[in-house]
């Protein structure tokens, strides 16, 4: 996956285009299913895989779709961003794609509310399928929004923890913690300093740590990111507070922000072989499920775990879980075949036989209940960790909203000021974070 684009800065930055989705965006799903599905049909199927071993996988997938469907021939085009996306998505027309896989899950909320991609519980009930049969909670938690269910899984990333074997071998520690407790004195034990920077750090704990992210850290405290009301729970909920009490603390012990800064500075692309985790400058790492492939690619000479993230010291019974995310698939609105289209998106979603070609072919955790079940899914132990992680009745992702994932860049921004020391009042910067959170959302509706 080292090609792939679903870096979170990235990704979130790309719901900042959606905001003129809402407003521009002209399709309209009225009397627009009313294409034979049996007819002999084109499709467009647009996604944001660039790497050769992805294209394959998905290609693979549509020939075995196009093989059951002798009628349906499927124009496959990849590497398309979400702002690509979303520029054909408003113009319409015959170069519009009819079938959208988009790595940002945050985009889902507008997607919804924008009449960009159609609702397919119409499609869903045809079919006869409940989702909430096939799918777990997070995952539809993902592709819906305020009832709308206007996109579907097609794979999952859970995130969890890397660690070096070796690493924790030499500094004797026998076990990868389970506790955020048992993480710091880890992560201290790991670290090895070379004159006044490190010749190993434990973890980087750093918000631009490439996978640390706020949202990342925080899902290990269960936390509820809108009230009742749909208010922006940021500051009532403790759980937010706790996460970056925690974190502070962590990089104030690890060294402090400056000295961790100059010291991530030295790192490596995450997508390449130069990862701070790859070349042992890290000894653990928060990241995907997808960290194991890249780094066997990079030719890693130490031997990786995998463990899940640690939980709060007060939720060790729930230790297993973690973040949710994937990517989603939906129909566009603006499409003329959509009948044709649920045929493509219906196989590429639910059908078992495909996810698991699919999650094989691209070394992705399978989306459906049943694939995660499946006796044809390739895997090492090193990446049950994360079929289990995806499993876990109290992993959980952050909810669709109309901004899009605007919330989550605005408690991030916050996020960067508090780990630097630019705000002292957490609570007050908190509700000044809600506060802006729900002015944003406000101007949405």
């Amino acid at each position: 996956m080292s090609t792939r684009t679903r870096k979170t800065a990235a990704a979130l930055a790309a719901t900042a285009a959606l905001t003129l989705l809402a407003s521009a965006c002209t399709g309209s799903t009225e009397n627009a299913a009313d294409d034979d599905p049996d007819a002999k049909t084109t499709l467009t199927l647009w996604h944001g895989w660039s790497a050769p071993s992805e294209v394959k996988a998905i290609q693979d997938n549509v020939k075995r779709f196009e093989a059951a469907h002798k009628n349906i021939t499927v124009k496959v085009v990849g590497n398309m961003t979400d702002d690509k996306i979303n520029q054909a998505l408003r113009a319409g027309g015959s170069k519009a794609p009819d079938v959208v896989s988009s790595f940002t899950t945050d985009s889902v909320g507008k997607f919804c509310t924008s009449g960009a991609f159609v609702d397919l519980k119409p499609f869903l009930e045809k079919s006869k399928i409940d989702p909430a049969k096939v799918f777990h909670k997070p995952l539809l938690d993902y592709t819906q929004f305020e009832g709308n269910q206007c996109a579907l899984p097609l794979l999952n990333d859970a995130y969890g923890l890397y660690y070096n074997i070796d690493a924790f071998e030499a500094a004797g520690i026998t076990a990868p913690p389970k506790t955020w407790s048992e993480f710091e004195k880890v992560a201290q034990k790991l670290t090895q300093a070379k004159g006044d920077s490190y010749k190993q750090l434990g973890f980087m704990p750093n918000y631009h740590g490439y996978e640390t992210t706020p949202m990342h850290y925080a899902s290990q405290w269960s936390p509820t990111y809108f009230d009742a009301d749909g208010k922006s729970n940021v500051a009532k909920d403790p759980a937010f507070a706790k996460m970056m009490t925690y974190q502070k603390g962590l990089i104030d012990k690890l060294g402090g922000f400056a000295k961790l800064e100059k010291y991530r500075n030295t790192f490596g692309d995450e997508w390449g072989a130069k990862h701070p985790f790859h070349t042992g400058q890290v000894a653990m790492q928060l990241d995907g499920e997808w960290r194991l492939g890249m780094a066997k690619d990079a030719g890693v000479k130490f031997r990786i775990g995998t463990a899940p993230l640690p939980v709060a010291d007060d939720k060790v019974a729930d230790y297993g879980m973690g973040y949710l995310s994937g990517t989603i698939m939906g129909i566009a609105s603006t499409s003329k075949k959509q009948n044709a289209a649920w045929e493509l998106v219906k196989y590429m979603t639910t059908d078992t036989a495909a996810v698991v070609a699919f999650s094989n072919g691209i070394r992705n955790v399978p989306s459906t209940i049943e694939a995660l079940e499946s006796p044809d899914l390739k895997f090492d132990p090193a990446f049950k960790t994360f079929i289990d992680i995806a499993k876990h009745p109290k992993s959980s992702t952050t909810p669709a909203n109309v901004d899009g994932g605007a919330y989550q860049v605005t408690f991030q921004d916050f996020g960067y000021q508090y780990e630097a020391g630019k705000v002292k009042d957490l609570q007050a910067g908190l509700e000044k974070t809600a506060k802006q959170i729900d002015t944003d959302i406000a101007k949405q509706k």
